[in-house]
């Protein structure tokens, strides 16, 4: 598991973030009802992510996404959609972090 560490200008560690993971499925367009998990493992989270593509490839309209989440911050790694799959940051378009 990643850790961020902030440093003070005295160099003492303020404090120490892990990153947790998300799996988000949204099953229409836009703001469609979803669900997430979260897991503490990439691994774990990198197989949901997978096995809700295979359950719900059939949708045209679900979207997938695995995320990371680090100081409160949120960055798509990984986005599916019937089109296909995208792969960074910008996977899920400017409201990747909104919601």
């Amino acid at each position: 598991m990643p850790l961020l560490r902030a440093l003070t200008a005295q160099g003492q560690t303020e404090a120490a973030m892990e990153s947790t993971y998300l799996v988000r499925l949204v099953f229409g367009a836009g703001e469609g009802p979803a669900v997430e998990g979260e897991w503490s493992v990439s691994g774990t989270a990198q197989d949901r992510y997978t096995q809700w593509i295979g359950l719900h490839s059939g949708n045209p309209a679900a979207v997938i996404q695995l995320i990371e989440k680090s100081g409160g911050r949120q960055r798509v790694d990984r986005a599916w959609t019937a089109r296909g799959e995208t792969v960074g940051a910008w996977a899920a378009g400017p409201d990747a972090g909104a919601r």
